[in-house]
């Protein structure tokens, strides 16, 4: 009797596309150069159209997708959409030219505009910012082919009206607001979108340097696709030879970690007992500072509202006199110029002034037991470990070696949540890495209880490192968190971290083999919701509280209180 095939679900097809994405990804970067619309360009399309990212929206659908489309657009450099050619280098030198660097608003890269054609991206933080840009790269160029598709009549001969209206507007030097209008209703019947979503884009998308960026975005993804099929020009992402040769060498992460501990030598730090911190740069410094500084105008000292006061950019003033607190009681700021886009602070609690520190710790012991808080701005993917990595090797001169007294690693940020809403927490006790066998559980030092009490919806479990926040659908998240896993979300760096801490630890022996983590997230989306995802916007607000209710914790735990 035949055994009967069963069927292939769709969180395994997801995997699969996800393993076929990284694959591929890998194969182009050891090969040097790929076109969008070629073989390898078509399996990365086909892949990510099988995947359906819950951030895409409808990239799979005939009509565009827009909301996908500012998220992208914030991770990539304007112009980007113009440029037939897109270079991916290393640290090459071009700061050092008279081009001047264009950074993504969500995204510490820089590139540069080397002609009309050409757009160079430098890659300073490993694989993960790769895979996350030929990600959004892949998402732009099927875009781009759904405008072509819609435009092209007569076997690819001819355009239709909307497409000849909305490039005549483009064209014209003096725009009225009458005929911008009319260009946004021919262009919302391009994208297959109602006249509102296309005016809505149009608002999003301005700027004071381009009034009409929506409508030159469409134009330009289209004009570009049309010309692939009439003419064969085709666009070509490059990686450069510096770049595939200096990859996965730490090159950055060293040149970080070494700045590092040349201030830690310099100050006489190296003996004392050392917490990392990776956390944004604010809610550290604030914790430790603002209450005490800014009494005066937030009298209520344990209201959240001089946190959400500072939160607020309008609010410089007030930033500025934290900061001058801080630096005057023992912060010492280190601007990163390594390239991998990571600057630190290191508070120095031997210097605390009295009165200053919102925490009553411990004053009795003597300076040299007293506690030094290196705060580390986020990672991105396995840059984390090439940082730490670097940053627990001990420290070589000529005479000896000196190893870093490290006592606590703590971990905190953004994560995506599968059960819960925006700002509720979670505190992992394991890591799985998305794709593999490979897993690392652990004893977290932060557990439920410590966040009862304050409001919000606290999981444990376990948590997945994914390649890409951009890579997730709902099938394969709703396995993880149905299946035995018990995954309760999803981040990119934490096994990255952890593998970095466990080998200095466990098997190179250059810190406590005690040495305590401590992980706590919060959440920034629910992928498992619409209208959940990261492409949905912001936290606004309501990411203060957890911030700080997750850093207050770490700093009572290092302090003993």
């Amino acid at each position: 009797m035949a055994i009967p095939v069963k069927q292939t679900t769709r969180a395994q097809e997801s995997t699969n596309a996800i393993e076929r994405l990284y694959i591929t990804m890998r194969h182009l970067l050891n090969r040097g150069f790929y076109k969008p619309s070629g073989v390898s360009g078509n399996a990365l399309r086909t892949a990510l159209l099988v995947l359906r990212p819950e951030i895409y929206g409808s990239i799979a659908e005939d009509k565009a997708e827009l909301n996908g489309l500012i998220y992208v657009l914030e991770r990539l450099p304007e112009g980007i959409e113009e440029c037939r050619f897109i270079n991916l280098t290393s640290d090459e030198g071009f700061s050092k030219s008279h081009l001047k660097a264009i950074i993504p608003p969500k995204r510490r890269r820089n590139c540069y505009r080397i002609d009309e054609e050409q757009m160079n991206i430098e890659i300073t933080r490993g694989r993960s910012d790769i895979y996350d840009i030929l990600t959004h790269l892949t998402f732009l160029f099927v875009e781009s082919g759904k405008i072509c598709k819609r435009v092209l009549v007569e076997d690819g001969k001819a355009t239709i009206r909307d497409w000849d209206k909305l490039e005549e507007f483009v064209k014209q030097e003096e725009k009225e607001e009458s005929e911008r209008e009319v260009a946004l209703i021919h262009t919302a019947n391009i994208l297959g979108r109602t006249f509102d979503e296309v005016v809505e884009m149009h608002s999003k998308l301005n700027n004071a340097k381009e009034e009409d960026r929506f409508l030159n975005l469409i134009y330009w993804l289209g004009k570009l696709a049309i010309e692939e099929e009439t003419t064969g020009n085709k666009r070509t992402i490059t990686f450069s030879p510096l770049l595939r040769e200096r990859l996965g060498h730490h090159i950055h992460g060293e040149r970080w970690a070494d700045s590092i501990k040349n201030a830690l030598v310099e100050h006489k730090l190296t003996t004392r007992p050392i917490h990392i911190i990776s956390a944004n740069m604010h809610s550290v410094m604030n914790s430790l500072f603002a209450r005490k500084a800014l009494a005066k105008e937030f009298p209520d000292l344990q209201s959240l509202e001089i946190y959400e006061g500072l939160s607020n950019v309008k609010n410089k003033k007030l930033q500025d006199r934290v900061r001058a607190v801080a630096e005057k009681n023992g912060m010492i700021f280190i601007d990163d110029e390594s390239g991998a886009n990571i600057d630190v602070q290191i508070f120095d609690t031997a210097k605390f002034g009295k009165d200053v520190c919102c925490y009553d710790f411990q004053t009795s012991i003597s300076d040299d037991e007293k506690p030094v808080i290196f705060v580390m701005d986020y990672a991105f993917g396995e840059q984390a470990y090439e940082t730490i990595d670097e940053l627990l090797k001990p420290i070589v001169n000529d005479t000896n070696r000196i190893f870093l007294n490290v006592d606590s690693v703590s971990i905190m940020g953004k994560a995506g949540i599968l059960e819960g809403g925006k700002g509720d927490l979670m505190i992992p006790n394991a890591h799985i890495f998305e794709g593999t066998a490979d897993n690392y559980p652990f004893k977290n030092e932060l557990c439920a209880k410590d966040f009862e009490g304050y409001g919000l919806r606290v999981m444990e479990g376990t948590m997945v490192t994914v390649l890409g926040t951009s890579l997730q659908n709902k099938d394969v998240l709703r396995f993880f968190h149905e299946s035995t896993w018990n995954v309760i979300g999803l981040e990119m760096e934490g096994v990255h971290y952890q593998k970095a801490i466990q080998s200095a630890s466990k098997i190179r022996k250059s810190i406590k083999k005690d040495v305590k983590v401590r992980y706590a997230y919060y959440a920034s989306d629910n992928p498992l919701e619409t209208g959940s995802t990261l492409a949905s916007g912001g936290l606004g607000t309501t990411g203060v509280k957890p911030t700080y209710l997750i850093t207050d914790r770490i700093l009572k735990q290092i302090f003993g209180i």
